[in-house]
């Protein structure tokens, strides 16, 4: 990104954009040989900003893992391999990983009874304002968060849902003690964004950090929708593959 083509006044603090920047150049050669970046001040003219400026970009990267500084030598690509998580027709976060992490868990953060918005009665296919219960949960692998997700379920059918995940730490067990015992995806929609306050929080990353949203509809044997969720990925930590199964 050259400084004609920083885009100032839009809500985005330019550290913020020249941070992006940095973590698409490392793709395409911007870093040398040996993972090292260009020097602050040779950043700092790149960009048409001042070394403050670089400087906080680079913090935040350091801190999402994407970069990594050394004292007296400069700033390096952090050479880590990113999970790969497979999105299908029988998605699961533990299956998915499998052979990536040694430790894969889902924690329950929240859970709430509440009315469904117009966008979760539309894909639960509810009634408007119908009851639904809502799991809000954090994906780890090897002690580090990988994915911040929420899910709905109709509450009239799955009462105990919260009860049963919170006894099992999965979804898949958790419908199976409802009385579901396969069900599959039969929709998912992706989309890239900066993180909110609450990605943020939860999968520790930097204030506007890049997460993959996945938006997803599992339906029952029957083809009865029964979880709508949105899935938020560490763009850093994860990249997701989409098969036809």
């Amino acid at each position: 990104m050259s400084k004609s083509a920083l885009h100032r006044g839009v809500g985005v603090a330019l550290w913020r954009q020249i941070g992006d920047e940095i973590r698409r150049g490392i793709g395409a050669g911007l870093a040398d040989q040996n993972g090292r970046l260009p020097a602050e001040a040779e950043l700092a003219t790149r960009f048409g900003v001042n070394r403050h400026t670089v400087r906080a970009a680079i913090a935040a990267l350091v801190h999402e893992g994407v970069l990594r500084s050394e004292q007296g030598r400069g700033t390096y690509v952090r050479r880590q391999k990113r999970l790969t998580y497979p999105i299908g027709a029988r998605t699961r976060f533990s299956a998915g990983l499998e052979g990536q992490a040694r430790d894969r868990q889902i924690e329950l953060l929240d859970q709430a009874q509440e009315p469904a918005s117009a966008t979760v009665a539309a894909a639960l296919g509810l009634e408007p304002a119908e009851e639904v219960i809502r799991l809000e949960m954090r994906g780890l692998a090897d002690g580090v968060p990988v994915s911040r997700s929420t899910a709905w379920f109709r509450a009239a059918q799955f009462p105990e849902i919260a009860d049963h995940f919170a006894s099992t730490h999965s979804i898949t067990q958790a419908l199976a003690l409802s009385g579901v015992r396969d069900y599959r995806r039969a929709s998912t929609t992706i989309e890239a964004r900066h993180a909110d306050d609450t990605d943020t929080r939860d999968l520790q990353l930097s204030p506007g950090a890049i997460v993959l949203v996945a938006r997803g509809i599992n339906i029952d044997s029957s083809g009865r929708p029964i979880q709508y969720s949105q899935t938020r990925f560490s763009a850093d930590r994860v990249e997701l593959t989409v098969s036809p199964d």
